[in-house]
């Protein structure tokens, strides 16, 4: 299988060719990490089989896409063929090589530097150790069933890092100069900062937003640093094998019930995750929300709901109609939402991107930008 030629293509389209990246993406088999994934259309996830259908393995494999690779408590690796999953949410992935290739770069790694990562399907530990060598790299995932057959990927193309089944919000083996996170966090984990060396840096991304985090250790066992200007998104971590499913009695209320208070919102409809800095300012100001949307004709609907008991339900017809807004619930999400869109309205831009960021030894997180700030727990 000419797997190389489609190799070399996905590292043309990821870097220039000077990049200390370039050789990494091109000589990595990343077919052989993503052998089966998940595709989802129609609301379903249909499970998809590399060695049955090589051209699609090809093109998805070098495709500069995340493919998922396990939903629910279900791995594609594990699945029977022909599986199709009428519910579930992604809980593994491989990300984009672009993306892993992003958040390497903004942890400026030398090539001394020692570095911890989060596992998936090994893939990007893959292109780690292709830089600094095996030896330099620890890979560490929750699944155990994730770590073993990465390693075994690892293994069947030479390479031998240190493989850890753990909780990375929790202890970490040894002391890096590096911690790069696909997977997002909130709050910044206190054994990260036990884990860097003095001047080491993490980058990862905070759970429910898009804004990646980048932040060197302090003297005194914190961190500093700033939110990028590059959006990005990864799945929360998980402790168990799946995520809790918390609100889905909210959910089911949020579909029909009338509202405790209903109005017309001066603002065209908007589907939170549709747009990066939104969702972020909404998260980190009221975290936890969960978004759904339903498109019937030329009628749209979307929900907010959250564990709390507080829920959203906004209906518009068209695309520029105001949209009618149920709210239920302790809190008022739509309320919060809308002094949002009026700040980026008066303003032009949100201080999420670009933000400063101070990291106490206990992992608590505060941004800044101006006279704006936020205490992230």
């Amino acid at each position: 299988m000419d797997w190389e030629t489609h190799a070399w293509r996905l590292a043309a389209g990821v870097v220039r060719p000077e990049s200390r990246w370039y050789r990494a993406l091109a000589t990595t088999p990343r077919h052989l990490f993503v052998s089966r994934w998940w595709e989802n259309s129609d609301g379903l996830w249909r499970l998809r089989d590399g060695v049955s259908d090589p051209d699609a393995w090809m093109h998805a494999a070098y495709t500069d896409q995340t493919l998922v690779t396990r939903v629910g408590p279900l791995h594609a690796d594990q699945a029977e063929l022909g599986t199709v999953l009428k519910t579930g949410s992604p809980t593994s992935s491989s990300t984009l090589p672009g993306l892993v290739v992003t958040m390497y770069r903004h942890a400026m790694i030398a090539d001394t530097s020692r570095v911890l990562v989060t596992t998936g399907t090994g893939y990007g530990t893959a292109l780690l150790c292709r830089r600094l060598g095996d030896g330099a790299v620890t890979s560490v995932d929750v699944d155990a069933i994730l770590v073993q057959k990465a390693d075994e990927r690892l293994a069947a193309i030479g390479l031998r890092p240190q493989m850890v089944c753990a909780d990375i919000t929790r202890p970490l083996p040894g002391v890096v100069d590096r911690i790069v996170s696909t997977v997002s966090v909130r709050p910044v984990p206190a054994s990260w900062l036990t884990a860097l060396r003095p001047g080491g840096r993490l980058v990862t991304t905070i759970a429910g937003t898009g804004l990646i985090l980048v932040a060197d250790k302090t003297e005194d066992g914190g961190a500093v640093g700033r939110i990028t200007s590059d959006p990005a998104g990864f799945m929360r971590t998980r402790h168990g094998a799946d995520y809790e499913d918390g609100a889905r009695e909210v959910w089911e209320k949020a579909r029909s019930a009338d509202g405790d208070e209903v109005k017309t919102s001066r603002y065209p409809l908007l589907y939170v995750p549709d747009s990066w800095d939104v969702m972020s300012m909404l998260e980190l100001l009221e975290p936890g929300i969960e978004h759904h949307t339903e498109t019937d004709g030329d009628v749209r609907t979307v929900w907010m709901v959250h564990l709390d008991g507080s829920w959203v339900r906004a209906t518009a017809t068209g695309f520029l109609s105001a949209p009618v807004v149920h709210q239920g619930g302790p809190r008022r999400l739509w309320d919060v939402l809308e002094k949002i869109r009026n700040r980026l309205n008066r303003e032009g831009t949100l201080p999420v991107y670009g933000a400063r960021a101070r990291i106490d030894p206990e992992g608590t997180l505060v941004l800044s930008r101006g006279k704006w700030s936020v205490t992230v727990r």
